[in-house]
């Protein structure tokens, strides 16, 4: 008789806590009754009747269009800050930068938020800038927040990298810019990756802080579903929420299976060096000698 352990059972668990919902959300967007809780047996009109609802397509594609931002500009911020972190041991107030940079981490959303609504707005008294609050005020906060974590993540990958290999390319003569497009940015590649995927994430689904600097028609996504779904859960949300979770699914598995197929490449470009290694060492002999007129002329 098979024993279950402890450690397994909870296992399953947990992961049926966290994904039975979404399986029972995808399920009902395809109910044709319009209220969520009677089941009115399958249709695709919920679908289908998204292109019509332009107010939540348009809350769509601006989320989309704010999350690609943040994720771009994210990555670009953290990973100077990164760099400055771990390469620039050595200046005044470098504690005083980790803290700043690390503060939107263990910072409250809602105080972050709140602080960053009171720098518009007194900016626009002093400067006239921004004149409104909406998509660009909704990507500085996203940024701003996105930033810290796409530090850490790149922080730790910097760490880890063989400092050699950046120092024999200097000296041969390459400039530190050429060395850090050309060296460091490649091997650091999959860290930045992977803060680009979390800053599209979390500015995706960011709530509290586009709820603060947000202003008219700039109306996100969690935006929209917050205040649908408190007015009750209409078959439309099921509907957009299982296309999300089918569209970061495929997204997923596109990116392990471009990663899977790099790691094997990689793994047989080093098996083939290696063989060619080990096959010109046997050809020439585990103790081969040179004809003593070619040890003549190399000397």
């Amino acid at each position: 008789m098979k024993r279950y352990s402890f450690s397994g059972v909870m296992l399953w668990v947990g992961l049926l806590f966290i994904y039975l919902p979404m399986l029972i959300l995808v399920i009902y967007s395809f109910n044709g009754s319009r209220l969520v809780t009677v089941w009115g047996g399958w249709s695709l009109k919920w679908y289908i009747g998204l292109l019509d609802n332009t107010q939540l397509m348009g809350a769509v594609m601006r989320s989309l269009e704010i999350a690609c931002y943040t994720a771009i500009a994210a990555v670009a911020l953290g990973t100077l800050a990164a760099f400055v972190l771990t390469r620039v041991t050595r200046f005044k107030g470098r504690t005083l930068f980790g803290g700043l940079v690390t503060a939107p981490l263990v910072m409250p959303e809602v105080i972050t938020g709140l602080s960053l609504l009171l720098l518009f707005v007194a900016m626009a008294q002093l400067i006239g800038w921004p004149t409104e609050r909406g998509i660009l005020t909704i990507w500085i906060a996203h940024t701003t927040f996105c930033s810290a974590y796409v530090a850490v993540v790149v922080s730790a990958r910097l760490r880890e990298l063989d400092l050699s290999i950046e120092e024999a390319a200097m000296d041969l003569g390459a400039k530190p810019w050429k060395v850090f497009f050309l060296i460091t940015i490649p091997m650091i590649a999959p860290s930045l990756a992977a803060g680009g995927m979390m800053s599209f994430a979390l500015s995706l689904d960011d709530l509290v802080l586009a709820s603060f600097v947000s202003g008219p028609g700039s109306t996100t996504l969690p935006m929209e579903v917050f205040s649908a779904v408190r007015l009750g859960v209409k078959p439309e949300i099921n509907a957009i929420a299982s296309l999300i979770l089918l569209s970061v699914s495929l997204m997923t598995f596109i990116i392990w299976f471009i990663a899977r197929r790099a790691e094997e490449k990689r793994k047989k470009s080093i098996q083939q060096a290696m063989d060619e290694s080990t096959g010109a060492h046997l050809q020439n002999g585990p103790d081969s000698r040179r004809d003593p007129s070619q040890v003549h002329a190399a000397v």
